[in-house]
């Protein structure tokens, strides 16, 4: 019964807890359930051998009760008969087959209770079977998944951020140096061109004379 030993043992395994131990998740996965199903395909030949026998002890209880009636009946017809010594002899015969029948009869129980057994121990592993399949995505996704934060994990214990935000901030006075550089070479320049430029000298001109003749008549009102 090593077979359903092992079976027993699949069925009770944590597959959770095999794919946390294991090296490589996909592989553990798939490799249990290649041996799931190799043990199912045993276990269902060695119940195929199991009721091969229990058919056959049974065919021989079904013998030997038969044969129990034909010496009773063989009994019955020599008492019929008045030859009662050969009445006898036919009934010691059939006490014989009684026993057989008792023994192939107890045979039968044993066997039935076992090819029982194994058709449960079956079920249960076709059971498991189903749920590790329907597992397997799931369980090589969250592998992934895993191995893809960890890597993540990895990048950013590496990474010096101090160093990078350090960078950053030095790169961030740089170009604020340059804005202010070209803003200034900016205004000087538009000074320069408003002075040397005879049209904005003339606007400005007159807007010194509007405010001046402002200021004029203010006084003469006064």
């Amino acid at each position: 019964m090593a077979i359903f030993e092992r079976i027993s043992d699949l069925v009770r395994s944590n597959i959770n807890d095999l794919i946390d131990k294991a090296e490589n998740p996909e592989k553990m996965v798939k490799q249990i359930i290649i041996d799931m199903e190799d043990q199912l395909r045993k276990a269902t030949q060695g119940l195929g051998t199991a009721m091969g026998s229990y058919n056959q002890v049974k065919k021989q209880l079904e013998g030997a009760q038969e044969q129990s009636k034909v010496w009773e009946s063989k009994a019955k017809t020599c008492l019929e008969q008045g030859n009662e010594e050969l009445a006898k002899k036919a009934l010691e015969n059939k006490v014989q087959q009684d026993k057989m029948v008792a023994q192939y009869q107890e045979m039968c129980n044993s066997m039935e209770a076992q090819v029982n057994e194994i058709k449960s121990q079956i079920d249960i592993l076709k059971q498991k079977l189903e749920e590790a399949r329907s597992k397997q995505a799931m369980l090589v996704a969250r592998s992934k998944m895993a191995d893809a934060k960890s890597e993540m994990a990895k990048t950013l214990g590496n990474m010096d951020s101090k160093s990078a935000f350090a960078k950053m901030d030095k790169m961030e006075q740089k170009i604020e140096a340059k804005e202010a550089q070209a803003d200034a070479f900016s205004d000087v320049s538009g000074v320069q061109e408003s002075e040397n430029d005879p049209f904005a000298q003339m606007d400005k001109e007159n807007s010194v004379n509007e405010e001046l003749e402002k200021l004029k008549q203010q006084m003469n009102n006064e």
